[in-house]
């Protein structure tokens, strides 16, 4: 957090840490999630938002001592990866936007954070009320869509990879493996 804060990207301020304690700047403010949920008129400007978000971090240059779970991107050229950049982990406060949860940081192609954000907005289950899901959906399809024209489009191949890699996480609901299974047949 310190390197990507020190290279521009929005990150809170760390103040101390000592092994998994971390102590850092509030971010206050509704999540990315919160806004879409009062306001889902926003979801483009909100997925406009989130595609700068990755722009900035991947304009951080990696620590070699990251670990490259896609590769180290030396063909072109190995960024800062956050692998959990979705809106859930975005805090909108009155000074801007804050990216928080950097536990999965690693280096790589920034394709790949890309492609992993796609598969988690696209596929993650959302849960609201049964009568409300219809609406969800249309808001998290318009999000995802709005999302890859803003952050450049995503091959066949990241495609698969990131949902074979994401179909290891064994937190997963049934239903969101359910629909990533299906991406594969």
């Amino acid at each position: 957090m310190r390197h990507a804060r020190t290279h521009g990207a929005p990150v809170p301020e760390v103040f101390d840490v000592a092994g998994a304690d971390i102590v850092m700047a509030r971010a206050a403010g509704p999540t990315m999630v919160d806004v879409l949920i009062r306001r889902p008129w926003t979801a483009g400007a909100q997925a406009r938002l989130l595609a700068r978000l990755h722009d900035q971090v991947h304009a951080v240059p990696a620590l070699d001592w990251l670990p490259a779970p896609f590769g180290d991107g030396a063909e072109s050229g190995a960024v800062l990866l956050h692998r959990d950049l979705h809106p859930l982990n975005v805090i909108l406060t009155a000074a801007g936007p804050q990216i928080i949860d950097w536990e999965g940081a690693a280096r790589g192609p920034a394709v790949a954070d890309v492609a992993m954000t796609w598969v988690i907005v696209a596929f993650s289950q959302v849960p609201v009320p049964r009568l409300e899901a219809p609406a969800t959906r249309a808001v998290q399809a318009m999000f995802t869509r709005a999302f890859l024209r803003a952050a450049g489009p995503l091959d066949q191949g990241w495609r698969q990879a990131i949902v074979r890699y994401r179909l290891n996480d064994p937190h997963l609901l049934p239903a969101e493996r359910a629909r990533l299974e299906r991406v594969l047949s």
